[in-house]
């Protein structure tokens, strides 16, 4: 069976988003499935039309250069129209047997306009609502046109796909609230790969010495610096903890939109010496960054995202043999069960995430079982093979 998948961007891996993408379409190869990548003009590359990435395929989609798709939703619409007009262009050429077009909705629309065209089904993948990610960027208020409209986009794209996907239970609840039969969606859960994950690897010495964490206990942080992440939370739950376990340190590798107020947090709340600011590192170390923390927080804030969307972070960490410490919203509670394979404290209180990296620092000893738990999790439960698999049901049932 011939896919051709409709994305955004294309690898090398720098987000969950592409990395989530790999895995898909590395797995998919494997049971059989012949895969085209074609990305929109949201895509900033080199301008060629076809790219070969990471051993993988990408066609591409012209940047939009028109004054006029400047213009607030004319902007939108141009996309739409541009991502027609390739698939149109490629849809012969390719001969698919079904379009799987990723989020946003933009995508999924253009898609469902050229399937309909050329008599092709169409899947369409929801990995998050970008109007809430929007939200918390603070590019959309809640409630408001924007909002709407970018919500009833998506609801108008999943009526009319012939089938959806999802990545976790939260948001397919949500769907299905508007409307959309739940046997029409298929949730693939985000996983890893265990086999690039080893299971307690011991931390580079020489790092460790260069970062000044020889004899630490090691909180961390890898990933992007969001607002709904709670990372100020973190910083301000960190007196209480030094006070108690001065120790402890913070290790925060990434960036993002509040790297500079988290800096200018830890310099407010005077724990600047033991918060650890590397920037982002790349890809190919961030395993060694990994290997230095004890506990891996994350301590996101309860809002519609966080409480629908499941992170791919905590996988990660678990499958490394890292004691994953989180806040109770709805996306971490679909992933770990609180002291059986992670610990969970309530989102939003500075005084319980405190007490609770305070008491797993205390109980060291008993570490080891959930390591061992969140390890069994993501081999048995959240492995990219069982995941990706779903999609064959979801593909064979669209055959005409």
């Amino acid at each position: 069976m011939r896919i051709l998948h409709i994305l955004d961007h294309s690898l090398p891996l720098h987000s969950g988003y592409t990395f989530r993408t790999c895995a898909i379409l590395g797995q998919q190869r494997k049971l059989g499935f012949e895969t085209f990548q074609l990305t929109s003009p949201k895509h900033r590359g080199n301008g060629t039309p076809i790219e070969t990435v990471s051993g993988f395929d990408f066609y591409r989609t012209p940047s939009l250069s028109s004054w006029l798709s400047r213009l607030p939703l004319i902007d939108q619409w141009a996309v739409v129209r541009a991502l027609e007009k390739r698939l149109d262009e490629l849809i012969p050429q390719l001969k698919p047997d079904v379009l799987h077009a990723h989020s946003p909705a933009l995508n999924g629309w253009a898609a469902i306009r050229a399937g309909r065209r050329h008599r092709l089904p169409v899947v369409y993948e929801c990995r998050a609502f970008w109007e809430d990610a929007a939200v918390d960027h603070g590019t959309a208020r809640e409630g408001g046109l924007r909002y709407r409209l970018t919500r009833a986009l998506e609801t108008h794209v999943f009526r009319r796909a012939d089938a959806v996907t999802t990545i976790c239970e939260g948001l397919k609840r949500d769907i299905a609230s508007r409307g959309i039969a739940e046997s029409k969606i298929t949730v693939i859960p985000n996983a890893v790969d265990v086999s690039r994950f080893p299971f307690g690897r011991k931390p580079d010495q020489a790092l460790r010495h260069d970062l000044g964490l020889e004899g630490k206990t090691v909180l961390g942080f890898i990933g992007s610096f969001y607002a709904y992440e709670g990372l100020v939370l973190l910083l301000e739950a960190l007196p209480k903890i030094l006070a108690y376990q001065p120790d402890a340190r913070l290790l925060l590798v990434g960036g993002g939109p509040q790297a500079e107020i988290l800096r200018a947090a830890s310099r407010t709340l005077g724990v600047e010496e033991a918060v650890i600011f590397t920037a982002r590192v790349p890809h190919d170390r961030v395993q060694q960054y990994y290997d230095l923390v004890d506990i891996f927080v994350y301590p996101r804030l309860p809002m519609r995202l966080t409480e629908l969307v499941t992170p791919l972070k905590p996988l990660e960490a678990m499958a490394q043999g890292k004691l994953v410490l989180a806040s109770d919203v709805g996306g971490h509670r679909e992933l770990i069960r609180s002291g059986e394979n992670g610990l969970l404290f309530r989102a939003g209180d500075t005084g319980a995430l405190a007490n609770a990296v305070l008491e797993a620092m205390e109980r060291k000893k008993t570490w080891s079982i959930i390591l061992e738990a969140g390890r069994r999790f993501v081999e048995n439960e959240r492995n990219w093979e069982a995941s990706v698999s779903r999609y064959c049901k979801v593909y064979q049932s669209l055959k005409k």
